[in-house]
């Protein structure tokens, strides 16, 4: 789904007209209609007004062009897996389990470990096997390189 979609989307879910959205974000309806009709598309600190305002990443405004991982374990982010700044803004770059409110809940990378394998391991999936993955994907992650 392409920008000009998911804006049009988002608006429609809330009900709002054009000149609404246009007044709650700071611009004017003609922008929010190039927006809409894939003319133009926000710009960086529009985005972040749109992300908060709707309560999704920039990431999904943009039609999720990358595909994200945590950099501290290595999950698959989308919007309901993505972290939050004390400001209710995404930080798109960790997981809510693994960082919150400005601060990281893992101290260490063997920490971070040791939690996984505990609640990773199932039955198509041993503690070695766990173990192993984490500690071949997790150095390699930026937040502990």
């Amino acid at each position: 789904m392409d920008t000009k979609d998911i804006l049009l989307k988002l608006r429609n879910k809330k009900g709002l007209s054009q000149e609404e959205l246009a007044e709650k974000i700071y611009v004017t309806r003609q922008a929010v209609s190039r927006w809409e009709n894939g003319e133009t598309v926000p710009n960086t600190e529009t985005l972040k007004l749109l992300s908060k305002f709707f309560d999704v990443s920039i990431n999904t405004l943009l039609g999720d062009p990358r595909q994200m991982i945590c950099q501290c374990c290595g999950m698959p982010l989308d919007d309901s897996a993505m972290s939050k700044e004390k400001d209710g803004s995404f930080n798109e770059e960790y997981c809510k389990w693994c960082y919150a409110d400005g601060e990281f809940k893992y101290t260490s990378k063997e920490q971070l470990i040791d939690f996984c394998v505990e609640h990773m391991t199932n039955e198509n999936w041993t503690a070695e096997q766990v173990r192993a993955h984490m500690e071949a994907v997790v150095p390699n992650l930026n937040h502990w390189k």
